[in-house]
C-alpha cells in the first residue's frame, strides 16, 4: 500500500463506525482526519475535552481560528450550535458515559484490549491529556493506527510501554485489518485484500482468531 494513503485509508474505514447523532471525541493526529470521510447522512457532534462541544475544522469556520484550539493545541473552531463548557463539565460528560465513541491513536495495544499511547520513557511528552478518562468513560473505544512501527508489531501479547488504561479497547483499525477485542482475545473481522491473512498474522505479535464472517475492508 502507498504510504501516503495509509492514514486516509484508516480514517475512511473508521468513519464507517460512527452513527448519526453520536457524540464523538477525537484524539490528536490520524483521528482528526475521520470527520472528512463521514457519509453525507451521518452527522456527529465532536467533543474536545478542553471544553468544546461541537468542534469544527478551521476550513469550515475560518473566523478567528487561532483564538480557538483543540485539546492537542491545534487551531480549531466551533460549529453553529456548538458551545464552550468548563473542564469540570467536559470531564463529567466523559466520565459519566455521555460520549458515544472515542477514536484514539496507539503506540501499543495488547490482546486484552489494553492500550499504551501516552508516553515513551525517556522522550518528551506534552502531557497525558484526557485519554485515560476517555478509555474508561466512552461507550465505544476505537484505536486507529498503523499496524506496525518500523516493521515492528504494535499489536502485542502484552504492552511493553506504560499503560494508558487496561482492558478498555473495543476495536482496532489499521491499514491491514479490523480487529475486535473479545473475551477470548483478538478477532480478525475484516482484512485489506492487499495483504494475506498470513501476512497480517506475521505483522501481529498477538494471536488472531479468524471470524467465520471474515470480509474484505471497504
Amino acid at each position: 500500500m502507498d504510504r501516503t494513503g495509509i492514514k486516509q485509508f484508516i480514517a475512511k474505514r473508521v468513519a464507517a463506525e460512527l452513527h448519526d447523532g453520536d457524540v464523538v471525541n477525537l484524539g490528536i493526529g490520524l483521528p482528526t482526519m475521520v470527520p472528512q470521510f463521514l457519509p453525507e447522512n451521518i452527522h456527529v457532534t465532536l467533543q474536545s475535552e478542553n471544553g468544546i462541544l461541537g468542534t469544527a475544522s478551521v476550513d469550515e469556520w475560518t473566523h478567528n481560528p487561532l483564538h480557538i484550539v483543540d485539546a492537542g493545541g491545534a487551531p480549531s473552531a466551533v460549529a453553529a450550535g456548538g458551545s464552550f463548557i468548563d473542564s469540570a463539565t467536559s470531564f463529567a460528560m466523559i466520565r459519566g458515559g455521555h460520549v458515544d465513541a472515542t477514536i484514539l491513536g496507539g503506540l501499543e495495544v495488547d490482546e486484552d484490549g489494553s492500550l499504551s499511547n501516552w508516553i515513551i520513557p525517556g522522550k518528551k511528552m506534552p502531557g497525558m491529556g484526557g485519554a485515560m478518562d476517555l478509555l474508561v468513560g466512552a461507550k465505544n473505544v476505537i484505536i486507529a493506527m498503523e499496524h506496525t512501527a518500523k516493521g515492528n508489531p504494535k499489536i502485542l501479547k502484552q504492552c511493553r510501554l506504560p499503560y494508558t488504561a487496561v482492558k478498555c479497547v473495543d476495536k482496532i483499525i489499521t491499514e491491514m485489518a479490523v480487529i475486535e477485542v473479545t473475551e477470548n482475545g483478538l478477532l480478525l473481522t475484516e482484512y485489506n485484500p492487499e495483504f494475506t491473512i498470513e501476512q497480517i498474522q506475521e505483522a501481529t505479535e498477538a494471536t488472531l482468531s479468524i471470524s467465520p464472517d471474515l470480509k474484505p475492508m471497504c
